[in-house]
């Protein structure tokens, strides 16, 4: 069952005169306390759980999302931000005490630089939304989450989200330039700018992938890059999942880097295809998507690289987009993988952790076990190139026990990636999902260590709470003594 901070009774009994103290902030519709409309905002793409917020909160202005943080922090009421919705992590799962500060109102790109080679976006801007701007001139920004449609650069910002490019071209913390972040007592603060390095700490790194733990974003400036000359990709079928790792292994180990190396396995395959149609193979074990760009003739001898390793590790079937259009059908039926599982079972947990490249056979068979001893299913849909695993495990939230069995197969998997060098997420976050896990990857002082810096930004615990961290603890808490034998330490320095 999973345990959320108790609920402050003082701030629910004080409910309607913050949803009146708020509406002065942010009139008109900016403010929603109905049931019935709070609904939609109840959970976000981890469905397994859902709660009601306090509130919602809709705000269009920098100075609106001050105002809020500075009133929330005043009054010691808990926020949780929100972007499209579309973490998988639970990083946006409302609490029944905090305000729901959602930043889809934040639409609108605000300045584009060629000659910079920038964009800066309000938070709510999609991923995809970015490069439709760009695209006339020839640009395109290059982490692409498979959600880019829906997702917010705001959310990507939280998760430091990929994408099938990442491997090649990085994810999101490596194609952030700047930010405008607002802090919860309300404090407006920049971090880098359209110039490449900035002096003193690096904040801006900090902030990306925090998980709305530290600031609320209300701007951001991202890299765009132009559209390579030539991009191809490769469909390579295996009889095998270890067949396929390896030749993922072998290509990297070549000293290729492909703009995009994704893997399938079986159910996977089957299921993309029947919901795309994109001519996949359908009696291979495995299916990897492997794209090289750049200037036509090194595409050209990459390929026949990626080809030649691709035939010593036992592909079956080899086929090379001949268009644009085949390349981008080669793709959509990757983009559509989670949607598509979704036609073969009731409910599906989508699991993300990161991996050494030459772990991935071990850990397919792995997880191959795993199915069996919790008895469900998995599908494989992942970033091959960079490690980052996103095993589907299907199952019926209908059925008595099968929602506890899925997080249990989830968090062996997880256990797994730490097990063989990996870590616990490489872009969806920690969120709800893998707080517990946390201890497998770090022992307590390495969490003490990272609530220190959440205590920096928010010392009342008042942003996104109950999130990253196993436990909830007061930032007076870190500074406790260790008491041995009745004694304190050094009891000769006097205290106060």
């Amino acid at each position: 069952m999973l345990k959320m901070p108790e609920p402050d009774a003082d701030v629910l009994a004080r409910r309607k005169s913050i949803v009146a103290d708020l509406r002065d902030i942010v009139p008109g519709e900016g403010v929603v306390d109905a049931t019935s409309e709070m609904r939609a905002f109840e959970t976000d793409a981890l469905t397994a759980y859902r709660q009601m917020p306090l509130v919602v909160v809709l705000p269009e202005t920098v100075e609106q999302v001050s105002r809020v943080l500075r009133y929330c922090h005043k009054n010691g009421i808990r926020v949780v931000p929100r972007g499209s919705g579309t973490s998988l992590s639970g990083g946006a799962l409302p609490l029944a005490d905090a305000v729901l500060l959602v930043m889809s109102r934040f639409n609108r790109v605000l300045d584009i630089d060629y000659a910079n080679r920038a964009v800066v976006v309000q938070p709510g801007v999609t991923n995809l939304g970015i490069t439709h701007a760009v695209q006339d001139e020839g640009f395109y920004y290059a982490p692409d989450p498979s959600s880019q449609i829906a997702c917010s650069i705001g959310g990507n910002i939280a998760e430091n989200s990929g994408g099938v490019h990442s491997l090649k071209y990085g994810l999101t913390t490596n194609n952030v330039l700047g930010l405008e972040v607002v802090l919860i007592n309300g404090d407006k603060v920049r971090l880098g700018g359209k110039h490449l390095d900035s002096e003193g700490y690096d904040l801006l790194a900090l902030m990306t992938g925090s998980e709305g733990l530290l600031g609320v974003v209300t701007e951001v400036t991202v890299r765009i890059l132009q559209k390579p000359e030539t991009a191809r990709a490769a469909l390579i079928g295996f009889p095998t999942s270890e067949t396929a790792g390896q030749c993922v292994a072998d290509i990297i180990a070549a000293g290729i880097i492909p703009g995009g190396m994704e893997m399938m396995d079986r159910p996977a395959i089957h299921a993309a295809e029947d919901f795309v149609h994109a001519d996949y193979p359908l009696d291979v074990e495995a299916l990897l998507i492997v794209e090289l760009d750049g200037p036509e003739a090194e595409v050209d001898f990459l390929l026949a690289e990626v080809e030649a390793l691709a035939l010593r590790n036992g592909a079956t079937t080899i086929r090379v987009s001949k268009s644009e259009e085949e390349r981008a059908t080669f793709w959509a039926g990757r983009k559509a993988a989670f949607p598509s599982v979704g036609r073969i079972s009731p409910d599906y947990l989508c699991m993300d952790g990161t991996i050494p490249r030459k772990e991935l056979p071990r850990v397919l068979a792995g997880m191959r076990e795993l199915s069996e001893i919790h008895g469900l299913r998995v599908a494989n849909v992942f970033h091959a190139g960079d490690g980052n695993l996103h095993p589907l495990i299907l199952y019926d939230a209908n059925k008595p026990g099968e929602l506890a069995a899925a997080e249990a197969f989830g968090a062996d998997i997880l256990r797994l990636c730490v097990k063989v060098g990996g870590v616990l997420t490489g872009e969806h976050g920690v969120g709800v999902e893998k707080r517990e896990l946390m201890p497998e990857m770090f022992n307590e002082i390495d969490l003490d260590q990272q609530m220190r810096v959440k205590c920096a930004f928010d010392e009342k615990h008042l942003l996104n709470p109950g999130k990253v961290f196993p436990q909830l603890r007061r930032c007076a808490e870190l500074g406790r003594m260790h008491i041995h034998a009745g004694a304190m330490p050094f009891p000769d320095i006097p205290r106060f």
